[in-house]
């Protein structure tokens, strides 16, 4: 049984990728549905501010430390998680998987034309992969859940084994938890850029970068616009949620 820690307030399994792997094919071979979250820093700075997200963290079926930072923050709660597994590293492993297992694959998510062009890449890289579909539809928490479900069934309807997410924390965990019914059997794993990685629209930064906790300042580099808010004025809060933690340990 994989053992279940907890980060703030979001948990977070202790599992390497050779067993996030076999996990992820238990629980396709269940045939009873499933999510799976990777948790970075700023899902757990957002877990202390969006209900929703954190209910839908609740209710995960496995949950992957996603980030340098947090594996480090796990060491010094005196949890020692085996490695990171982030949604963009798991992809490529967990697609190998489906190819020879004849698993049912849908893409769903990344900027628009992104699905496609990287369902033809994995068909090229995996040639017994089985793309059911490909979609980018415009995910707003706001509107009615009716409009979210109704994406569901049209992705469902196709009978996928394996959904890629790809709309980004929070849309994507909210989006799977408050729709898995209607998935079910599927199993739903949210990889965040993970598409576009794909796709080759966005590059993920150098080996290095990531090993030493520095990915988020490749990506902040690359798209100031759009993450200045999150890197810079959010995920600070971070180092407060730890600390609190730590001295609770320590009170304990």
């Amino acid at each position: 049984m994989i053992e279940r820690i907890q980060i703030g307030r979001l948990p977070i399994d202790a599992v390497d990728l050779p067993g996030t792997l076999t996990a992820i094919e238990e629980l396709v071979g269940a045939r009873a549905g499933g999510t799976v979250f990777t948790p970075n820093v700023d899902h757990i700075v957002m877990g202390e501010r969006d209900q929703r997200f954190r209910e839908a963290y609740g209710r995960v079926s496995l949950s992957l430390v996603d980030g340098t930072p947090v594996l480090w923050a796990a060491r010094l709660l005196g949890h020692a998680l085996p490695e990171k597994v982030s949604g963009s590293d798991l992809v490529l492993p967990l697609m190998e998987r489906a190819a020879a297992r004849g698993w049912r694959v849908f893409l769903l998510g990344g900027a628009p034309g992104c699905a496609e062009t990287a369902a033809a890449r994995l068909a090229e890289q995996f040639p017994g992969i089985t793309i059911v579909g490909t979609d980018a539809p415009r995910i707003d928490l706001g509107s009615p859940l009716e409009e979210r479900r109704a994406v569901a069934r049209r992705v469902a309807a196709v009978r996928p084994d394996l959904v890629l997410v790809a709309f980004g924390a929070p849309k994507q965990e909210i989006f799977c938890d408050e729709t898995l019914d209607l998935f079910r059997p599927a199993v739903l794993v949210c990889v965040g850029a993970g598409i576009d990685f794909l796709a080759g629209v966005v590059r993920r930064s150098p080996v290095w970068m990531s090993r030493w906790g520095l990915e988020w300042l490749y990506r902040l580099a690359h798209e100031p616009r759009r993450l200045a808010g999150r890197y810079l004025l959010r995920d600070p809060e971070f180092l407060l949620i730890l600390l609190r933690q730590v001295a609770a340990k320590r009170r304990g």
